[in-house]
């Protein structure tokens, strides 16, 4: 494909270059993350639709954000696998722009939904009486329609410009995907007003949705400490503490690589800050919101119960059959 006055069909992903008995010990210790967050954020999906005590606006974001962190992290970890096992490194140049592309929005979406997500737990706490009123079904799809709406444009316009620079300097990406940082230090032109309106747009959604995270939980603290109870400001926390410990995760690493300039990128330490976010923290997520989670824990219980009771009866079932077979 032609950018500028320079032609590049194909980028290489050097990915984790070492030793291949260490390659295949990455290989299985990504594909167990990847199919521990593909199963745990599947089985939050599926418990929140079916279980009617799960049909709260608190899990309806919930479903939405799990949602979120499969495609998330499908973007990076299959061609990150693919690496790994049989060294396959290369991706064309529109497959490394869709990556690209699909990285970021997913993650804007994520932060998005993690404001939404705070704020709905502020109007909980906050505003117990009025809460069923403000936050009725059809609001809360519009907040989520909008997360990703304000995120499409958002990176919409980052991406044109990314694609429009000439690349002669090298076809090499020393990462495991398509980052937007490696991309432009390989352009061949002046990258200054990329870098900053990146930065700009970076700083405005990533900080913004924290800004209104850290606010609204500001003020669910000062509402829980005016509770007269112990057991009450207790339960009041506990509502919150799971999306906060998410919130400290997904916002720490992202402000870390990509609230900066180039000049202070660091091509080892953001691909290990990068393996985090794609891989680790979408496989930890499940397990923060379930554990924590009275609701979610007995949801998962009783199915797994019914399911049981199911397979038991079905065996009781076949075992008489055979029995009566026998008999004949």
């Amino acid at each position: 494909m032609t950018n500028g006055n320079y032609s590049v069909e194909e980028f290489f992903l050097v990915g984790f270059p070492m030793d291949p008995s260490v390659q295949l010990l990455l290989f299985f210790l990504v594909l167990a993350n990847y199919l521990i967050t593909l199963s745990g954020n599947g089985v939050i999906i599926c418990i929140t639709l079916s279980d009617h005590r799960l049909q709260s606006p608190m899990y309806f974001f919930l479903r939405n954000f799990s949602f979120v962190e499969i495609w998330f992290t499908t973007v990076t970890v299959p061609k990150l696998l693919a690496g790994f096992l049989v060294g396959s490194h290369t991706i064309t140049f529109v497959g490394c722009m869709a990556q690209c592309y699909f990285y970021f929005l997913l993650g804007a979406t994520e932060f998005l939904l993690l404001g939404v997500m705070s704020f709905d737990r502020y109007q909980a706490v906050c505003n117990p009486l009025r809460y069923p009123a403000l936050m009725t079904g059809k609001f809360c799809l519009k907040l989520v329609c909008g997360s990703w709406v304000a995120a499409f444009f958002t990176i919409l316009g980052p991406l044109i410009m990314v694609t429009g620079l000439p690349y002669c300097n090298s076809n090499v990406i020393n990462h495991f995907f398509c980052d937007r940082t490696p991309l432009v230090n390989l352009a061949c032109t002046d990258t200054e007003w990329v870098e900053n309106i990146n930065l700009v747009l970076a700083g405005v959604l990533i900080l913004g949705s924290l800004v209104l995270t850290v606010i609204s939980y500001c003020l669910i603290t000062v509402a829980v400490l005016r509770i007269p109870s112990a057991q009450g400001r207790r339960k009041a926390f506990s509502t919150c503490a799971s999306h906060m410990m998410v919130v400290t995760i997904v916002y720490g690493s992202h402000i870390f690589m990509h609230v900066r300039t180039t000049h202070t990128y660091t091509e080892s330490v953001d691909k290990v800050v990068a393996l985090m976010t794609s891989v680790v923290a979408p496989s930890l997520n499940p397990f923060i919101y379930t554990l924590r989670n009275e609701k979610v824990k007995e949801a998962l219980r009783e199915a797994a119960q019914k399911r049981g009771l199911f397979c038991t009866k079905e065996i009781k079932e076949t075992k008489t059959d055979f029995q009566r077979l026998v008999l004949r």
